[in-house]
C-alpha cells in the first residue's frame, strides 16, 4: 500500500483563495458536488425518491407509470424495500463549459450479544419506510438533506430546492426527448444522489438502469461512464470505480466527475500518493469546490492539517450554492471538531445550518461538539432529530452510545435499539449491492457480535488497505482477544500522520494489552488531548485504562 509520510504540502498549497467564478455555472444536472465519500461514514456521511424510469421501459421516465410487484421491488419502492428488509464560462477542448476559478496554485482554471429481533420487528419496518422517503416517528421529521460524502461524482445539492424536484425534472425532460443519453446520464446520477444522502441503497439499481439505458444509446459516452464510476463508488466497488473513472477521462479529459471519482477511488483504495497526484492534476484541470474539498481531504489523511483547513476555507469562499455552502462548513467543523476545537466547531456547523437548515451532517457534527462540550441534553435532541429523518449508521451509534453514557432509566434498551437499527440498515444495503463490510466491522466491533465484526473487517483488508480499514481490523482483533495480531495494524492505521483519536484510543490499549505500557499510555493520553470528546465511552474508557496503567507504575 503506498503511504506518504512526509506531510510536506506541494506547492500549489500556498496560493491565495480563489475567486467567486464569474461565467454562469453549468446546467445543474451536469454539476459534481462538493462531497467526497468519507470513511468514517458519519455522513456517512440528502426528499422524495420517484420510482426509476427504466424499471419500466427505457423510453417511460415517468412516476406514475403502471409497474408490476418485481419492477416497484427492483426499483427499491416501498414494496420493494421491504421485502429487502424481510430478506436481510469557457469551453475546454472537449465541449466542456469551464467556469474558471482559481486554482489552489493560483492559476486561472485549467464478544456479541445477539439482537432481540421479536420487539424490534416494528423498528425494522419503520426503517424501511425511512429509506422510501417517510419519516420515523421519533420527534419532528422536516425534510432534509443528510449523509453527504459519500458518493463521488453524484449531483451536487439543488439551489434553494429539493432533489425531488431535480429528479421529477429529468423525469418530464425525458418523457419529451427520450433518446437524450446526457439526459438518461443526469437521471442515474440523480438517483445515485438520493440513495447515498437518504442512506437508501434500493436505489442504485434505478441509477445502475438509467446509466445503462444512457449507453445503450450513446456507447462509451462519458457522462454514463463516469456515472457508472458514482455509483460503484457509492457501492464501495472502489476498485471498480477507479476502472470506470479512468475509461471516462480516456474520453474527455476535463470531465470534472471523472477526475473527482478518481481522487475518491484511490483515497478509498489507500493509495493515497497517487490521489494525491490526482488531486493536483484535477486542480490544474477543473478547479472548483468539488476538487478543492478532495484535495483538502488528501492532505488532511496525511496529517497536514494546516493545508486541510487553507484549502477548505478557500472553497468555502468560493461557494454560492447553499449546498456547497453547507457541505464545506460542515467539513471545515469536522475538522476543527478531529483537533478538539469545539467552539470553532460549533461555528461552522452554525455557518453550515444557516445556509441548509436541513442539512443533517451539519446536525450530527453539532450534536457530537455539544456532547463533547458536555452539553449532552442539547446532543441527544439534535441526534435524535437526525436519525428521525434517515437512520444512518453513524448516527445511530453516537446516540447510541449516548444514551448508554447518561444511563438514564431506560437508556440501555433505547441503545440497543439504535444499535439493532445500525443491523437493519446493513441488511438493507446489502441487498442493494452495497459492500457493508466496513459498516459491520465498525458497528459490531463495540456494539454486536465480535466474530461477524472480525469477519467483516478481513473481507474489507483484503479488498482495500486503508488507514479506515487499518484501524478497524485492529480494533476487532482487539475485542476478539487477539491483540497482539492486531497491533502491527493498529501502527498502521496511524502511521500516515492522520490526527484521529479514535485511532490512538485504539492503538493505545492495543499497546496495553500486549505489554507495551510506556507506548500504551503515550497514545491513550495523545487521543485525550487532540480530542478529549472523541467519543461518550472510549473517552470514558481512555481515561479509566490511563488510570489502571499510572496506578501500575
Amino acid at each position: 500500500m503506498a503511504r506518504r509520510d512526509d506531510p510536506t504540502p506541494s506547492n500549489n498549497e500556498h496560493a491565495t483563495g480563489p475567486t467567486p467564478p464569474p461565467e454562469p455555472q453549468p446546467p445543474e444536472h451536469d454539476r459534481v458536488p462538493a462531497a467526497p465519500p468519507r470513511e468514517d461514514h458519519r455522513e456517512h456521511p440528502h426528499e422524495d425518491t420517484p420510482t426509476a424510469p427504466a424499471e419500466r421501459g427505457a423510453e417511460d421516465p415517468r412516476d406514475d407509470a403502471p409497474a408490476t410487484t418485481a419492477e416497484r421491488e427492483a426499483e427499491g419502492s416501498q414494496d420493494g424495500t421491504h421485502a429487502a428488509a424481510r430478506e436481510r464560462g469557457t469551453e475546454d477542448p472537449h465541449g466542456n463549459t469551464v467556469t474558471a476559478p482559481t486554482s489552489l496554485d493560483g492559476r486561472g482554471g485549467g464478544k456479541g450479544r445477539r439482537r432481540r429481533w421479536g420487539p424490534m420487528a416494528g423498528m425494522v419496518v419503520l426503517l424501511a419506510v425511512v429509506m422510501t422517503g417517510s419519516a420515523l416517528a421519533v420527534g419532528a421529521a422536516r425534510d432534509g438533506r443528510g449523509a453527504a460524502g459519500h458518493a463521488a461524482g453524484a449531483p451536487e445539492p439543488l439551489v434553494g430546492g429539493s432533489r425531488g424536484a431535480g429528479v421529477a425534472s429529468l423525469q418530464a425532460h425525458l418523457r419529451a426527448q427520450p433518446k437524450d443519453h446526457g439526459g438518461w446520464a443526469a437521471l442515474g446520477l440523480a438517483y445515485v444522489e438520493e440513495a447515498r444522502t437518504k442512506g437508501d441503497p434500493a436505489r442504485y439499481p434505478q441509477a445502475e438502469k438509467a446509466l445503462a439505458r444512457s449507453l445503450e444509446l450513446a456507447p462509451g459516452n462519458e457522462q454514463a461512464l463516469a456515472g457508472r464510476a458514482a455509483l460503484a463508488a457509492a457501492r464501495h466497488d472502489f476498485a471498480g470505480a477507479l476502472a470506470h473513472a479512468d475509461r471516462a477521462l480516456k474520453q474527455n479529459p476535463y470531465s470534472e466527475r471523472a477526475l473527482c471519482s478518481r481522487i475518491d477511488a484511490l483515497v478509498e483504495l489507500g493509495r493515497y500518493d497517487e490521489a494525491s497526484e490526482a488531486a493536483d492534476t484535477a486542480d490544474a484541470r477543473r478547479p472548483g469546490v468539488p476538487v478543492f474539498t478532495r484535495y483538502a481531504y488528501v492532505r488532511e489523511l496525511r496529517g497536514d492539517v494546516t493545508a486541510a483547513r487553507r484549502v477548505l476555507e478557500q472553497a468555502l469562499a468560493s461557494a454560492t450554492a447553499r449546498g456547497d455552502i453547507a457541505y464545506v462548513a460542515t467539513q471545515l467543523g469536522q475538522l476543527a471538531w478531529n483537533q478538539g476545537e469545539y467552539k470553532e466547531a460549533l461555528g461552522h456547523y452554525a455557518r453550515a445550518l444557516a445556509a441548509d437548515d436541513g442539512y443533517l451532517p451539519a446536525l450530527e457534527g453539532r450534536a457530537r461538539a455539544r456532547a463533547a462540550s458536555g452539553d449532552r441534553a442539547d446532543a441527544v435532541r439534535d441526534l435524535e432529530d437526525a436519525v428521525s429523518r434517515y437512520p444512518l449508521p453513524g448516527p445511530l451509534v453516537e446516540l447510541g452510545e449516548l444514551y448508554e453514557a447518561r444511563a438514564a432509566t431506560g437508556d440501555r434498551a433505547k441503545a440497543e435499539n439504535q444499535y439493532a437499527l445500525v443491523d437493519a440498515w446493513i441488511a438493507l444495503a446489502r441487498a442493494g449491492g452495497v459492500n457493508a463490510d466496513l459498516d459491520t466491522a465498525l458497528a459490531a466491533a463495540d456494539h454486536g457480535d465480535t466474530g461477524a465484526a472480525l469477519r467483516a473487517a478481513r473481507a474489507e483488508w483484503a479488498r482495500r488497505h486503508t488507514v479506515h480499514t487499518a484501524d478497524a481490523l485492529a480494533w476487532a482483533l482487539y475485542r476478539n482477544g487477539r491483540a497482539q495480531e492486531a497491533l502491527p495494524h493498529a501502527r498502521q492505521a496511524t502511521a500516515t500522520g492522520y490526527r484521529n483519536a479514535a485511532f490512538l484510543y485504539h492503538r493505545g490499549m492495543i499497546e496495553r494489552a500486549t505489554g507495551h505500557d510506556d507506548d500504551a499510555r503515550a497514545h491513550l493520553t495523545a487521543a485525550l488531548r487532540l480530542n478529549p470528546g472523541f467519543s461518550p465511552l472510549g473517552a470514558r474508557a481512555a481515561r479509566t485504562a490511563l488510570k489502571s496503567l499510572e496506578a501500575a507504575r
